[in-house]
């Protein structure tokens, strides 16, 4: 028999095939190890996606708050708390010059962009000539006050270009002429928490003492199928405006006429066409966006 290492032939020594050994060992380990930690992975998957169909499961059951589970409405009202810090009357949005107007191609001719039909397309038994604005909860009045068109344009105008936001992404530029909704509110108060008379009136005090007037302003289309809800700071200032014309013309039916709310410091779904109806509350009034899900204060 011959001494000969039969490995050496084929270039392999004992140390060789003994690292080889020790490599198969590793990966063998390596493996076995692998398969633990896939094992140990679906585990903890699985256990978390139980976590997150119960986590779900246990918001779905909590009560609404304005049409949303109170956890996601809390994290909203969080967010408007901030955006309501950040709000003060001096606050201005950017005003612009006419050069600066959106025109784009609606419909083969240059317009504005509308956003939404929402209680408009709705309401194809809508007579222009029979509007008239109702207010309710007007200081001083035991029934709901009832103005037309008339009525409102005895109150001083005044004209902007201020740029509205879409939640959508997408913003336009324009021309308002309207009522500042101060002035209106100067005319046709709300009733007060507290009342401390404005300077040579019998009225509440509407511009320095805003603190004392009630919280909350609803505007409603006249249909009623869509509805805003505004706090009163913002309703107050002073580019909040009820609008009847749109870059130098009437508003046309689909931009709101006769009346429309332009508020420069909220997105658009707040921008309410074809107001119906203005009512004075310290209740915190419903909107139909929030009820969808959307933040109550929509503040810019």
């Amino acid at each position: 028999m011959s001494d000969k290492n039969p490995y050496e032939d084929r270039g392999l020594n004992a140390g060789s095939v003994l690292n080889q050994l020790e490599a198969i060992d590793a990966d063998r380990e390596v493996k076995q190890e692998m398969r633990r930690m896939s094992r140990r992975s679906f585990i903890w998957a699985g256990i978390a996606a139980v976590g997150v169909y119960e986590f779900v499961g246990w918001l779905a059951s909590r009560h609404e708050d304005l049409g949303t589970p109170w956890p996601f409405r809390r994290a909203l009202d969080a967010n408007e708390d901030l955006a309501m810090d950040y709000f003060g009357p001096k606050r201005l949005a950017p005003t612009f010059s006419k050069s600066d107007l959106t025109l784009e191609d609606v419909d083969g001719q240059v317009g504005i962009r509308s956003n939404g039909a929402y209680g408009i397309d709705d309401d194809p038994d809508f007579d222009p000539k029979a509007w008239t604005l109702t207010v309710n909860n007007v200081f001083g009045k035991d029934k709901p006050v009832q103005l037309t068109m008339e009525d409102l344009k005895k109150l001083p105008s005044t004209t902007q270009i201020t740029e509205m936001f879409c939640i959508e992404g997408w913003s336009i530029k324009v021309e308002w002429k309207g009522i500042r909704f101060v002035d209106f509110a100067e005319k046709y108060p709300p009733n007060p928490r507290v009342f401390e008379k404005a300077d040579g009136s019998d009225k509440p005090a509407v511009r320095s003492k805003p603190q004392n007037l009630v919280r909350f302003v609803s505007m409603k289309t006249p249909n009623e199928a869509y509805y805003v809800g505004l706090d009163m700071a913002s309703a107050l200032h002073p580019q909040t405006l009820l609008c009847y014309e749109m870059n130098g013309a009437p508003l046309t039916d689909d931009h709101g006429a006769p009346l429309r709310l332009a508020i420069p410091v909220k997105y658009g779904v707040k921008n309410l066409k074809r107001i119906g109806s203005i009512t004075y509350t310290d209740e915190k009034p419903a909107d139909y966006w929030a009820e969808q899900g959307y933040d109550w204060y929509a503040g810019m």
